[in-house]
């Protein structure tokens, strides 16, 4: 008798021992999360300096519907104040720039209409549509000198924009500057990409006449200088992937193995308890 009494209670003894081994490791157990690849204009060839080839933008051309900021300079300062009416009045706008605030303004400027035409004080209407800026300031400088002395002319886009959405530190529409805005740089206003961005797969929608033409390009070679997408056009949609970690539970959010099988611990527990319990009625 007292001999099966040692055999029960050594075997109790062992189960509590396994329990507590199981307890002890799987409290320690996490789900190890993969590490995004987070590096960009990778390359086979590692020496340096790397000589790259690069394609040139496109120089954009004034087209119906844009909306011209021209400033004309000179001597006589009440003929300034004319013809930079425009660009001192605003309207109020919608802002979609972060921190905006939502609500911003947006200089009147000088509308192209329908027959490509801008109308100005002291010149009257001007057909500016298919010139380029350069060509529409030398052209504008021309017909102001007739009236004002040495004028100067600046002409730029009030309504050229792109947009930026997806896996981005801070999405929203922005002013499209100039033709030499890179990819890079439209990205970085828009805060650089999230760590769950996928760096491999850009997809850019642009406007081509009276469809849309959808690409893709990749930040991690250096290929992304030879795409005909790496400078941003008027109207640009640049939208960036979630990658699939971005559906994974972070590490401090993901429940550990111990939790996990909580319940098969507690029917191990209960079953060693009445192996316990019928031993020691023995």
């Amino acid at each position: 008798m007292r001999n099966k009494i040692a055999i029960g209670r050594h075997i109790v003894y062992s189960s509590f021992l396994w329990v507590l081994f199981l307890l002890y490791f799987s409290s320690c157990a996490t789900v190890k999360q993969p590490t995004p690849k987070l590096e960009y204009f990778q390359s086979t060839d590692r020496s340096y300096p790397a000589i790259i080839e690069t394609i040139q933008p496109p120089v954009s051309t004034i087209q119906k519907g844009d909306i011209l900021g021209i400033i004309v300079s000179s001597l006589n300062k009440e003929s300034n104040d004319v013809l930079n009416f425009y660009n001192i009045s605003s309207l109020p706008l919608a802002s979609f720039s972060p921190g905006s605030g939502g609500v911003g303004t947006q200089p009147l400027g000088y509308p192209v209409d329908s027959l490509g035409n801008v109308s100005m004080p002291l010149i009257g209407k001007q057909k500016l549509e298919g010139m380029t800026l350069q060509q529409a300031e030398e052209k504008v400088r021309v017909e102001v000198e007739k009236t004002l002395k040495d004028p100067a002319v600046n002409i730029r886009y009030m309504n050229h924009k792109f947009t930026v959405l997806g896996e981005v530190g801070a999405a929203g529409i922005f002013n499209l500057l100039n033709d030499k805005t890179t990819l890079i740089e439209a990205i970085t206003v828009a805060g650089d990409l999230s760590i769950y961005g996928k760096r491999d797969s850009i997809t850019i929608i642009r406007d081509i006449g009276n469809a849309r033409e959808v690409g893709k390009v990749s930040l991690r070679n250096r290929d992304v200088f030879k795409s005909p997408y790496f400078y941003v056009k008027n109207n640009d949609i640049i939208y960036v992937e979630p990658t699939k970690e971005k559906v994974v539970p972070k590490p401090q959010e993901q429940p550990s193995l111990f939790y996990q099988r909580v319940p098969f611990y507690l029917s191990l527990i209960t079953t060693v308890l009445s192996v316990f319990y019928l031993v020691s009625r023995f």
